[in-house]
């Protein structure tokens, strides 16, 4: 794939994808989530974040198996490490903060040169 074709990747509407699926089989759960679903802004750590509150904490197979599947974004990365530096913390709290590899930490500091 070229650089023109990369650039133009639709993404999915996770705010109307998330809204729809707590309208139909989780309305009790609108008004918790509903503070998260009003951003103008909507990221990949609310994503994370409403869907812990929308679906119960699952078992650690079902976490780690998760985890696998997850990819950042560039925005979500620079969240986490302004969360980082703000915070000061070291790379493996906020590694275990947002459920992570502390490697893939150095890697995005190393990457975004980020001075902590």
């Amino acid at each position: 794939m070229d650089s023109k074709t990369q650039n133009n990747v639709i993404k999915p509407n996770y705010k109307k994808i998330y809204t729809d699926l707590i309208l139909k089989k989780f309305p009790e759960k609108m008004s918790v989530c509903l503070s998260i679903l009003e951003k103008d802004n909507f990221c990949l750590l609310d994503i994370f974040t409403v869907n812990k509150l929308i679906f119960d904490i699952p078992g650690k197979e079902t976490s780690v198996f998760n985890q696998k599947l997850r990819s950042y974004d560039e925005e979500t990365i620079e969240k986490i490490l302004t969360y980082q530096m703000k915070y000061r913390l070291n790379n493996t709290q906020v590694a275990n903060h947002f459920k992570l590899s502390r490697n893939s930490i150095a890697k995005w500091k190393k990457i975004y040169q980020v001075k902590c």
